[in-house]
């Protein structure tokens, strides 16, 4: 008797775990031992890893349907190339397997690890699941496996875990690896050498396991950056595994730098204007990776906690003072992260750093600058694009420079017609400068020349509205209000949706002839 007693037979897409036959489940033992029909995919050669890991539970008089792929990873002349050679396997696998189907056999297509992560038995699930009754029994995945071979959790507490395939491109892989907290990269093999450069500039590296055949003979682990790359075969993974769930010790694998008495490193980081959504890749990974983290207390608190780094808020107006601060942890042996709001190189701390670091006491400590969402490019994307030719970035702030300066700046540049993106414009002790400016501007344009009042732009207390330049309201712009004011072209549109944009063309009217 069949397993299913309708006209048809069953599909059963049945996992078998990672690879040591005591690891299959007893549904997957059971299906696999009572299946009409049993297919697994294998390559030219003929050996079936599938196969070998059930071979205990098939029966004489089972139908064996080997799927041989066409090519693997070598070049092929099929016409259509590599992906049309397979496409055109799968179509035919598929094929045979609803010949058995039809004729009402049990068909169970073995898997190794999961059928549904990166499983060779997906291709015929969505040729034919929708036409015969399935069952996919799920297995232990290589990802489970490699974890616990090495004796590492995956991921605790709030902790992120990314699978990513080795065959992405090194950029995806190096930006993905910097934006996680763990993951595990799978299809290694010929990728290893790019995915190890990826860890690298990650700077995830040093935290990384090697995992081969786990379970299986020949099991092989280690630290990643230990393993010859000449030696990796298809059927491996990278590890980078939890940092909270750690065990005792486990971090004093990776020598410390502070301890090996070397120079570390400052790495100005730019946070965006509020949020983790605003934060690039790049910046995330640099913010896991630190030893210490050194800023303005409201932007350190916008930084995830993460277990042994050490935290080092102090107030907003002593810049040069947490610059060197930062520098002399980087000189004992610490990775430093130096945080700011926005971008670091815009009224930020990239240019404090840059300056003690210039002098002859550091000249010897590595310091890079990590970009961020400006806080005028945010607002400018809240209403449209009034940001879309030529504009000056001012900041109002009369504390480290003449407010006459200021004004001969705001000047100039109205006088230039550019828009202009206005930081800093008050404060509870600045309340007079805002009216000064726009009663400056108003000599150059329009009353109704449209101005972006953007507050809290991707924070809680978010509001942006635009207002003319005549009716700006100095009462309502604080140190949390930023400012754009548009040219002579800007144009303020309420479109049919109701919405209000504000948009500079990028063409500007010839001047006329003189």
């Amino acid at each position: 008797m069949s397993l299913s007693d309708k006209q048809t037979g069953r599909l059963y897409g049945v996992g078998l775990g990672p690879g040591d036959p005591n690891l299959m489940t007893l549904r997957a033992v059971e299906l696999v031992g009572a299946a009409d029909v049993v297919a697994y995919h294998s390559a030219r050669h003929g050996r079936s890893i599938a196969r070998s890991i059930a071979a205990a539970h098939l029966r004489s008089d089972q139908v064996e349907e080997a799927l041989v792929y066409p090519v693997t990873t070598e070049g092929t002349d099929h016409p259509g190339g590599y992906r049309a050679a397979l496409e055109e396997f799968y179509e035919e696998a598929a094929q045979r397997l609803a010949a058995h189907l039809d004729a009402g056999r049990d068909v169970a297509v073995l898997c190794e690890g999961d059928p549904f992560l990166f499983g060779s038995y997906q291709h015929m699930h969505k040729r034919l699941a929708h036409r015969y009754p399935t069952e996919v029994v799920p297995g232990i995945s290589s990802v489970n496996a490699a974890a616990s071979r090495v004796g590492r959790p995956l991921v605790e507490d709030r902790e992120v875990l990314t699978v990513l395939p080795g065959t992405l491109p090194e950029e995806e892989l190096a930006a993905r690896l910097s934006s996680t907290d763990s993951a595990v990269v799978l299809k290694l093999g010929r990728t290893f050498p790019a995915v190890r450069r990826a860890l690298e500039r990650a700077g995830r590296l040093e935290d990384a396991w090697y995992v081969e055949r786990a379970t299986m003979a020949g099991e092989r682990t280690g630290r990643l950056a230990d393993v010859d790359e000449e030696s990796v075969p298809y059927f491996s993974v990278a590890l980078v595994p939890s940092e909270v769930g750690a065990p005792a010790g486990a971090a004093a694998v990776a020598e410390d730098p502070a301890v090996a008495g070397g120079i570390g490193e400052v790495v100005v980081v730019g946070l965006g204007p509020a949020g983790p959504t605003w934060l690039t890749p790049e910046a995330r990974g640099a913010l896991a990776v630190a030893d210490d983290l050194v800023g303005y207390s409201t932007y350190i608190d916008r930084v995830p906690t993460r277990p042994g780094q050490r935290r080092h808020a102090s107030d907003n107006k002593v810049e040069s003072e947490r610059a060197t601060f930062a520098l002399d942890l980087a000189r004992s042996g610490r990775r430093v992260a130096v945080v700011s709001s926005g971008d670091p190189g815009v009224f930020a701390m990239a240019s404090a750093v840059m300056e003690v670091a210039c002098e002859d006491t550091y000249a010897d400590v590595p310091v890079r600058v990590l970009p961020g969402v400006t806080a005028a490019h945010a607002a400018a994307a809240r209403v449209g694009a009034p940001l879309g030719h030529d504009f000056a970035t001012i900041s109002l702030s009369d504390r480290l420079k003449p407010f006459e300066v200021v004004s001969r700046r705001v000047a100039a540049a109205a006088a230039a017609d550019l828009v202009l993106a206005l930081y800093n414009p008050g404060s509870r002790s600045r309340t007079w400068q805002v009216a000064a400016v726009r009663e400056l501007l108003l000599e150059h344009r329009a009353p109704d020349t449209p101005v972006v009042v953007a507050r809290d732009v991707g924070g809680p207390q978010e509001a942006v509205r635009v207002v003319a330049l005549a009716s700006l309201e100095p009462a309502e712009v604080d140190m949390r209000t930023l400012l754009i004011v548009g040219s002579s072209q800007t144009q303020a549109v309420r479109r049919a949706d109701g919405q209000q944009v504000v948009w500079t063309p990028r063409r500007y009217p010839e001047e006329p002839a003189v």
